[in-house]
């Protein structure tokens, strides 16, 4: 049997007691998921963010990093949005820091067992192929299918 994300229970458990987020492959873009993200975060969240990417100076009015090493904290969560073929580096990195990363968290489309066994055998937490957003805003009251907080929860059915 293949490796298997925790279960919605931990994944809620995980979100609960993360302090701290490093957004890896973070863009200034405003079109790129992880932007949206990004901006989720810092609106939504109480969540200490960081962005890492070598190539940019700013995003959303932050700093960025360009390097997780460069980071003033290290963070209990680490939200990669990056290559697949990226993830041993990245990965590599988050080990670099020591004790203090909780939590390896994949983006959508992002899929590496090999990955996933090597950063649970140094005692991270790994999820994959999910949003930060989305599970954040799953748990928390606010996922729309348009994937924001409409500010309207009711079980009943619009008129007309």
């Amino acid at each position: 049997m293949g490796w298997e994300n925790p279960p919605a229970v931990r994944r809620q458990q995980i979100l609960r007691a993360t302090r701290t987020v490093a957004v890896v492959g973070a863009s200034p873009n405003p079109a790129r998921a992880s932007n949206f993200v990004a901006t989720y975060l810092l609106a939504s969240t109480s969540y200490d963010v960081y962005f890492v990417n070598p190539n940019a100076s700013e995003i959303l009015g932050q700093p960025v990093y360009k390097t997780l090493a460069d980071l003033p904290v290290v963070p209990d969560l680490v939200d990669v949005f990056r290559r697949k073929e990226d993830l041993p580096g990245v990965l590599d990195e988050v080990l670099a820091l020591g004790e203090g990363v909780r939590t390896f968290w994949l983006q959508f489309g992002l899929w590496d067992e090999d990955v996933a066994r090597r950063a649970e055998a140094a005692g991270l937490e790994v999820v994959m192929d999910r949003c930060l957003k989305v599970e954040h805003a799953r748990f928390h009251g606010g996922l729309h299918l348009a994937g924001f907080n409409t500010g309207v929860i009711s079980s009943r059915r619009r008129a007309g």
